[in-house]
């Protein structure tokens, strides 16, 4: 069994050898299978064949093109605050992938705590999910996380998030690649929203702008990055980022883009000594807990630990080795085309049904 990181320096070509180009010719066969089905699958909706269930109030969906992390919880949050600020109650629907039985995932325990207003339904039928959100929460706009290739739910706006540093799955379909369904999909979009563009060049971001306006679609074209907001740790306290400034730290982080969180704390002006990485949506439990304790302990001449905040709504305490644990809290910036996404919002905001609790 691959781990994640061991997946990415395979599919990704960093991996060299005999072994590892054989794993990827193997690789590429299973992901010619995994592109009938995907096709076939897109067709029966596109022409109709399968239809999509129509809940009564407005559906926003976001989601990626590829496997692994694209910002999708800032850009969640970002939404989510939009509309309560205008006084729409607002519901979100996820699968909750990775969560036990009739418990929370990491996901949705760092949305709990962003946006304590806002009820959050996690079930592996999220048409039902759904339902109890407009007909019992009496949800006025869902938003539906991870769902591009969810399609049993008609969505009035779909939202694609694209991450610059690996943007089009290395160019092949999963498992030879990354790409959930062939970049054409992309022509389904209602807003196209390009990450961490910060991460790579001018040149770089040009050019995958100019391979989605190839598709010839009619999306928004939005840029978002990740910004850093404030220090949080597992009992709820709050401080400042500045506090760490120019601070050495060590971090761990188990997400799809660890490069990304790297970045982050390098752009928060901290020096990252040294970043453990684990794998997308890793459950930490008390073993765990125990070994990043001695590899603190071994470490010397620095301020803090630093995680992110799905991490730490898992590990769940404030120390480790007598260090304090921080978890760095992102928001979504954004930077371009904002205005067009805004436009697209507004329509939404049409199509909410009257509220019949208006007047209570």
């Amino acid at each position: 069994m691959l781990s994640a990181r061991d997946f990415q320096e395979i599919v990704s070509g960093k991996r060299r050898g005999i072994g590892a180009s054989l794993l990827r010719g193997t690789m590429w066969l299973a992901s010619l299978a995994y592109g009938i089905g995907v096709t076939v699958r897109n067709r029966r909706y596109d022409s109709h064949v399968k239809g999509s269930e129509k809940i009564d109030v407005p559906v926003i969906s976001v989601g990626n093109l590829t496997l692994g992390g694209t910002g999708k919880t800032p850009m969640v949050a970002w939404l989510a605050r939009w509309f309560r600020e205008r006084d729409y109650r607002v519901t979100l629907i996820s699968r909750g992938y990775g969560a036990e039985q009739g418990a929370q995932n990491d996901e949705a325990k760092e949305l709990e705590q962003l946006l304590p207003d806002v009820p959050h339904l996690q079930n592996p039928d999220r048409v039902a999910a759904a339902k109890v959100a407009a007909e019992e929460l009496a949800a006025q706009v869902l938003l539906l996380d991870d769902a591009f290739q969810h399609r049993r739910i008609a969505r009035d706006l779909d939202i694609v998030l694209i991450d610059a540093t690996a943007p089009f799955g290395y160019g092949y379909l999963f498992p030879r690649g990354t790409l959930r369904e062939p970049t054409i999909g992309l022509r389904r979009a209602d807003v196209i929203v390009l990450t961490r563009g910060d991460m790579v060049s001018d040149e770089q971001r040009r050019a995958i702008w100019d391979q989605v306006l190839k598709l010839d679609l009619d999306a928004a074209l939005v840029e978002m990055r990740h910004q850093p907001s404030r220090l949080l740790n597992a009992s709820g306290e709050f401080a400042e980022i500045d506090s760490l400034r120019g601070q050495k730290v060590l971090a761990f982080c188990g997400i799809g883009n660890p490069s990304g969180f790297r970045h982050t704390l390098s752009e928060a002006g901290m020096e990252v000594i040294e970043l453990r990485e684990f794998d997308d949506h890793y459950h930490f439990d008390g073993e765990d807990i125990h070994n990043l304790e001695q590899w603190v302990a071994e470490q010397s001449d620095f301020t803090a630990v630093l995680c992110t905040h799905k991490d730490l709504v898992k590990v769940g305490v404030d120390r480790l080795a007598e260090k304090p644990l921080w978890a760095l809290t992102i928001e979504a910036n954004i930077v371009d085309g904002q205005a067009e996404l805004e436009e697209r919002l507004e329509e939404i905001v049409t199509r909410i049904p009257e509220d019949p609790y208006a007047d209570y």
